[in-house]
This record gives structure tokens, sequence and C-alpha cells, in this order.
């Protein structure tokens, strides 16, 4: 059993005083393990609020180093940390935060080869890159892994997620096939307003939190968008396809496929 120190008490009252979670909810979440792929501009909020909510186990993944271009938006990284790995600057931010938290990093990228190994361990997953190709990998490896997942992207002034748990539609449902490298540009190539990240990652966050606590509605079978330009939110209604080739009935995906990468997103890939 799970006993909450004084402390422990005192950082999560917030939380507890909320009729829908209280001390059952937060102990859902000290027990939850999240896995965030990304430490980059959607994984920087979502690490943060994880963090600072009390989740028992954040697994972090990304092989890159912080760039000074990077700082514009992915908060969890400051202007000494430049030239560091992203996962041990994001680790040292969490344990700042709230030193409950087991940090666990993957100096590494995302690929069909480590894939199904590193998520077999946690509960949830959040989608915090921004290339197609590893979107499109993180789905396959969890729907066949049977794990719960947040999708998310930015681009621009716009953003979208939508949340997939076994059995609702997956991201192929939606999006059959990653475009031709380069058919569409990324935050490197268009650029992004900062505070869409935040304004992303924040939602993804509540996602994840929703799922480990049981409480409310979580954007299954539903894509939400929204433009920050106009801020017009706009949920888009989705179904689980019969003949999807991951989660359909007969699927054709049988194994992980690392899909050709654009240019750019070799250097800047969240």
């Amino acid at each position: 059993m799970f006993d909450f120190s004084e402390d422990q008490i005192n950082r999560y009252s917030r939380h507890i005083l909320l009729q829908d979670v209280g001390v059952e909810g937060q102990l859902k979440i000290a027990q939850g393990k999240v896995l965030i792929i990304g430490a980059g501009g959607l994984g920087a909020p979502v690490a943060l609020y994880l963090a600072a909510a009390g989740v028992g186990t954040i697994g972090i993944v990304d092989g890159d180093v912080v760039d000074l271009s990077n700082l514009q938006r992915q908060v969890i990284h400051f202007t000494p940390d430049v030239n560091r790995p992203k996962v041990d600057s994001a680790k040292e931010k969490i344990n700042l935060i709230n030193p409950d938290v087991n940090v666990i990093t993957y100096k590494e990228f995302l690929t069909s080869e480590n894939a199904l190994d590193i998520i077999k361990d946690y509960d949830f997953v959040v989608d915090g890159t921004d290339n197609f190709p590893v979107k499109f990998l993180i789905n396959d490896a969890c729907v066949m892994a049977g794990k719960p997942f947040s999708h998310g992207g930015i681009l621009r002034f716009e953003g979208q997620t939508m949340t997939y748990v076994p059995g609702s539609a997956c991201y192929r449902c939606l999006f059959h096939m990653p475009p031709p490298p380069n058919a569409v540009p990324t935050c490197s190539q268009a650029g992004v307003l900062g505070a869409i990240a935040g304004m992303l990652g924040t939602i993804q966050a509540a996602e994840t939190l929703k799922y480990l606590t049981g409480v409310g509605e979580l954007l299954t079978n539903r894509l939400l968008t929204f433009n920050a330009k106009t801020m017009d939110f706009r949920k888009i209604k989705t179904h689980r396809r019969e003949d999807c080739p991951i989660c359909g009935k007969n699927p054709t995906i049988t194994t992980l496929v690392d899909y050709e990468q654009a240019v750019c997103d070799l250097k800047d890939r969240h």
C-alpha cells in the first residue's frame, strides 16, 4: 500500500481536493508509468506537467542534443543546456520540480528495432515528435503492443491531437501512410509559434492524467484541431476502419517499419 507523506499530501492537495480525483486518483497517478517520445516542443510541457502532477515513472526517449533554436518553444531546456543531451536536461528539470518522480532516460531515437522493447513497461505513451515517419512508428508499435497513446502535431499556428486506446480509431485510420519525404514542411522549414507547443502539450498532459485516473472523456474517435490565429477549436469525429492496415480486421502490417525521413528532420526531429 502506498502511503503519502505529509509533504506529498500538501504538494498534491489541489488534486486531492478535486472530487473526481481525491486520494485514490492521486494514488493512480503516483503508480502510473508514462513514456514521452521526444523531449522537444510537445514533450517539454508534457514532462513538466506530468512531473508536477506526481506521475510515478516518466520515461523520455530522445537521441538529440539541445540546440539554441529549440529554446523558443522547448521550455524544459534552458540556455546553459545548449549542446547537452535533451534527455539529461529534461531529467534534471523534472527532478527539480518533483523529486518523487522516477525518470528513465533513453538517449536514442525510436526505431523499428527498439520501439516495442522500450514501450512494453509503460501504461501510456505520449507522441511528442514532429515528423511523420516516427508518428506512424509510434502508432504501429502501440497498436501491436496494445498500449494507449496520445498523438500530437504542430505546425505554424495550428495543432492537432487525438488519443488512442485499444479498440478505438488509430492514427492510420485517419492517415493511411506517411507523405513522401519533403512533401509536407516541418517546423524547421515552415516555423511554429512557440506557444502552440505549450497549448497542445498541456492538452496531451491532461489526456494522460485523465487516462491514469479514469476521469472524464478521452479524445478517442475524435481529432481535436485548433488554429491559434483565430482561436478556433474543432473536434472531428473519427471511427475505427475495418480495413485499417494495422488495427483493422485483417491487418497487413505485421512488422514495424522505419520510413524515410525528410532531410531536415535528421537534425530537428521534434
